[in-house]
């Protein structure tokens, strides 16, 4: 009987946008079969206490998955925190997890996919990541590819994998200007990953993400991408930490199952980094940065 790989799902203050992934992961056939870990964060303050509660009224409510562990934090962890214990403490059980956010939506195939693409790549070890959304909507985009770069919403990896996540940003950003290779991370200078990373280290951000970006970047280990969508983020209605961006990053969901079969030779596939660099500059140049600023002024946000 197949094993499937459990879901990790981590949450804090969205009841609303929670409920509508719970909905989309039990159209999944394999959830019934899957083990499924809520981490929910403890309200930042007093006026996230009542929403924080409503969340955890939800996940009460929550079936259809082979098991359900809650893990209630009692004091305010932050996200990054929370990912990263989180993570680090299932991925030592079981060796391979699934991880998604509350404010994602995912296709009828996504658990197949991520399942499928974790056993054909799982001794593979120049793979150490696998990323379900397309937001880049870049039709020269193979269904599946490799590439260095590690995308977080609706994401899988290995224990093999995880032993190279580096917490250490510092140490990180000193290794890629040593290196010469900050304008490889950057996309050829199209997205400023390396000034995200810097500002992590200044503690103008906690992100967990860019660190474990950074941290395969450096070993060469590459991620599995798919050019058909199976996630969706909802988080750009600003309810989130992180709510910019509006169809910036917005995708369609692919609704077929999505086949894995194992890319050889394995190496990255500059096509479609090419492609990610044409979608980068299409999109965070200067005068797209400019535009979007007009229009958010125009409808009265007023916001950074």
């Amino acid at each position: 009987m197949r094993t499937y790989a459990p879901i990790l799902l981590f949450v804090y203050n969205r009841p609303d946008h929670l409920k509508q992934l719970i909905a989309s992961l039990q159209a999944n056939a394999e959830a019934a079969q899957s083990m499924l870990f809520i981490y929910t964060d403890a309200a930042r303050n007093k006026e996230d206490e009542a929403l924080v509660n409503r969340v955890r009224e939800v996940i009460r409510h929550i079936d259809g998955f082979a098991a359900i562990e809650v893990i209630e934090r009692t004091t305010n962890w932050g996200l990054a925190r929370n990912i990263i214990g989180g993570v680090t403490e299932q991925i030592q059980r079981y060796g391979r997890v699934i991880v998604l956010e509350d404010d994602l939506v995912v296709a009828p195939y996504f658990l197949r996919f991520m399942n499928d693409a974790l056993e054909v790549y799982k001794d593979e070890p120049q793979v150490g990541h696998i990323q379900a959304c397309d937001f880049t909507q870049d039709a020269s985009l193979p269904d599946t590819f490799l590439i260095k770069f590690t995308g977080s919403w609706g994401w899988a990896t290995w224990e093999r994998a995880w032993q190279h996540f580096n917490p250490d940003g510092q140490a990180l950003l000193s290794e890629l200007e040593s290196r010469h290779l900050t304008r490889r991370f950057d996309f050829n200078g199209n997205y400023r990953f390396t000034r995200m990373l810097r500002r992590q280290v200044q503690g103008k951000n906690n992100s967990w993400a860019i660190r474990w970006n950074a941290s395969l970047f450096l070993k060469d280990m590459l991620s599995l991408n798919v050019g058909r969508s199976l996630v969706q983020n909802k988080g750009f209605d600003g309810s989130g930490t992180h709510c910019g961006g509006g169809d910036l990053y917005g995708s369609q969901l692919w609704m077929q199952p999505l086949p894995v079969e194992k890319i050889t030779p394995i190496c990255e596939n500059e096509s479609a980094r090419a492609a990610f660099a044409r979608y980068y500059h299409r999109t965070n140049g200067f005068w797209a940065k400019a535009i979007r600023r007009i229009k958010r002024t125009l409808k009265g946000d007023f916001g950074a």
